[in-house]
């Protein structure tokens, strides 16, 4: 298993490329897994829905499943938030897992970026960021490709996703 992050800052267009490269990798015979953080409070089930009950009742987990799929909720009532190491632990092995955000933890990224945001580069201060995905080129020392070129980005990706023991001997040392 191999992983890879992007880390860049909102409307940088991280999850419309990112869903453009699934289909691109798995049509490719890479089996493909994500794995997203969220800045927010998020809920992935519905009011009235007996697995929201279960969660309502007091539930530290609840595991959804069917023939197609299943689902683990896991409550986190102290509010610490998992580290990224405990979560690549946790997925099933596949080819290659796309981490979106997690930007200050020290596994390997591509930074994407839109000149419009106006927003500062993340790459300059972060040394795990290997190459830039944009509208526009970065330095000429960074490997570029453009937001609109899914081969592009798949071979960054290619290039510079690191096997999962790598990262999460690098994430072992902890956020920055």
């Amino acid at each position: 298993m191999r992983v890879i992050g992007f880390s860049g800052w909102s409307g940088a267009g991280k999850t419309t490329l990112i869903v453009k490269l699934i289909p691109y990798l798995t049509a490719r015979g890479v089996s493909v897994s994500t794995l997203k953080h969220a800045h927010h409070n998020f809920d992935v089930d519905r009011p009235g829905k007996d697995s929201f009950r279960h969660r309502e009742a007091g539930a530290r987990e609840v595991l959804i499943a069917s023939a197609r799929r299943f689902a683990l909720m896991h409550e986190n009532p102290d509010g610490g938030e998992p580290r990224l190491a405990e979560l690549l632990a946790r997925l099933s092995p596949v080819d290659l897992v796309l981490i979106e955000g997690y930007k200050r933890d020290m596994h390997a990224k591509i930074e994407v970026s839109r000149a419009a945001n106006g927003k500062p580069p993340l790459h300059p201060e972060d040394p795990t960021v290997r190459a830039l995905i944009s509208d526009a080129p970065g330095p000429a020392a960074l490997p570029w490709a453009h937001l609109d070129d899914v081969a592009g980005a798949a071979a960054l990706v290619d290039r510079f996703a690191e096997p999962v023991e790598r990262a999460l001997a690098a994430l072992s040392g902890g956020r920055d």
